[in-house]
Parts: C-alpha cells; sequence; structure tokens
C-alpha cells in the first residue's frame, strides 16, 4: 500500500470520529461548501493545511455535492530547504499542488517589531488573487478548533474586544469570493497524533520572523505562545475550559453585555434600560 493510501484509509476509519466526522461536521454545519463550488484548498506547509488537503480530496471524491478543489501552495519566500518539503509531502500525499511565488516575507522582514498582522494581510490577498485566476470563488485554510478559541482570547486580552474567529467570511476585496475554515471543530492534538502516527514531517512556522527569534536574533515571543501557554495551565484545573470557551461564542447573552457594535452603529444596554 502507497503511503498516502494509508494515510487516506486511517482518515476514515481509525481517525473518523477524531478528524474526519469534526471536518464533514463543520462543513455542514456552517454551509461551507455548495453545489458547483470552486474551492481553492491553501497549503502552507504546516500539518493542518496539509491534513485538510486530504479531507477536502475525500470529500471532493465522496461527498453529496460537487465541487472542484485546487490545492494551492503560495511561496512568499522560504528558504530551499522548507520549499522542497512542502512539494515532498505534496507527492508523498498524492497532493497535485500549484505552486506560485510572493515577495512577501522580503517586504515584511524590514517591519519594526512583530510582522505578522501584515504577513496574514498580505497572504490572504495573494491567496484570494491567485484563486480567482484558476476560476475559484472559495479559499480554504487550515484554522483548527485550538485556533479559534486562543483567537477569541486573544482578541479580549490584548485588542480589547470579543470577538470570534469565523468559519466563513466574504471578502471585502475580492468580490465574489468568500474563506472557509472546514477544520474549525478539528483538535489540534488529533492533528498531531494523527501526524505522528504516519511518520509525517511538516514545516513549523517558516517565516524570518520566527527563525530569527529560534537563533536568538530577535526577542520576545508571539502573543498567541502566550496564550497557548496559558490554556496549557487552565487545562490542568478544568478539562472543559476549551469547549466552553468555543461554546461562548456561540450563546453570548445580550441582555448582559454593556455595548456592542454592528453594521449600523455602536449599541450601548442604556439605550433601552
Amino acid at each position: 500500500m502507497e503511503k498516502y493510501q494509508e494515510v487516506e484509509l486511517s482518515l476514515i476509519t481509525k481517525y473518523r470520529r477524531d478528524i474526519w466526522r469534526p471536518f464533514v461536521t463543520a462543513v455542514v454545519q456552517y454551509q461551507l461548501i455548495d453545489e458547483g463550488d470552486a474551492v481553492a484548498v491553501c497549503i502552507s506547509g504546516g500539518k493542518d493545511s496539509m491534513i485538510m488537503a486530504k479531507c477536502m480530496q475525500e470529500l471532493e471524491r465522496h461527498g453529496p455535492r460537487r465541487f472542484r478543489a485546487e490545492y494551492v501552495v503560495m511561496d512568499p519566500g522560504y528558504n530551499p530547504e522548507n520549499r522542497q518539503l512542502i512539494l515532498d509531502n505534496a507527492k508523498l500525499l498524492n497532493i497535485p499542488v500549484k505552486l506560485f511565488e510572493t515577495p512577501i516575507f522580503s517586504i515584511v522582514d524590514s517591519v519594526d517589531g512583530n510582522p505578522c498582522y501584515l504577513c496574514a494581510r498580505m497572504r490572504r490577498g495573494y491567496l484570494y488573487k491567485y484563486a480567482q485566476s484558476l476560476g475559484c470563488n472559495k479559499i480554504a485554510l487550515g484554522h483548527h478548533f485550538d485556533d479559534a478559541i486562543e483567537t477569541t482570547l486573544l482578541s479580549m486580552m490584548y485588542a480589547g474586544e470579543i470577538r470570534a474567529m469565523m468559519p466563513k467570511l466574504r471578502s471585502t476585496s475580492h468580490p465574489g469570493m468568500e474563506l472557509i475554515r472546514p477544520m474549525y471543530h478539528v483538535r489540534e492534538h488529533d492533528i498531531v497524533r494523527f501526524a505522528q502516527r504516519h511518520s509525517l514531517r511538516f514545516l513549523q512556522c517558516a517565516c524570518r520572523f520566527t527563525e530569527n527569534i529560534a537563533k536568538g536574533d530577535q526577542p520576545g515571543r508571539s502573543k498567541r505562545q502566550e496564550v497557548k501557554q496559558l490554556l496549557a495551565r487552565l487545562r490542568e484545573q478544568d478539562t472543559l475550559i476549551d469547549r466552553n470557551i468555543f461554546h461562548s461564542m456561540q450563546n453570548v447573552n445580550l441582555e448582559k453585555v454593556i455595548a456592542w457594535r454592528d453594521k449600523s452603529g455602536i449599541h450601548h444596554f442604556l439605550d433601552d434600560y
């Protein structure tokens, strides 16, 4: 049996409950894929997006709705070793990737402080544009359950707002395009177990900012890393902490919120007190 066949079989058997079923649940619950969609499955080279690509392949072959998937790799300026690792993994897992290059790393490398926000926005813009060139109307990103709850805490602790990582979004800069997150219900530790079981080695974050921190050339760590460590400590006290944070964003009691905003403006509880 080829390696990719072993992985595909494992996905819908041994890991059916932990990966495949949560993946399908998110696709159905949030109506992420419609009949006739063309989806650019965006592969960064990390474990999350690679496993997402395998799930999308299975859904494309055997799912109830017909759609077309394009498997896209954007090279923002990876070093040659990291770029080759992505291509080798794609070949190993039988993922027919289309690779395109961008100058993102060289642009954000000159930004003072933490360039992650700018890098993320530029990545998304290039992905939308390339997806449109392939005739796609959606891009799929590999953000998972843990990313969603970490983003909730990041927004509260460092941005002073309550804001969720949404399972799907309409693009405001690329009309007709949507972003979807089909791994929204999949837990990171299950992705890690899957990769370890099959002896798969994926990229970590391969940006120059992260590499410089690892070398000691740049001090500090990301806020997301701090939140990950905070959650790890909280889990030692309460095993339901992840679930409660996740569900809190779907169970907002507006009668107990001081103020909120939407497209029509800012609203305050005193307006109707």
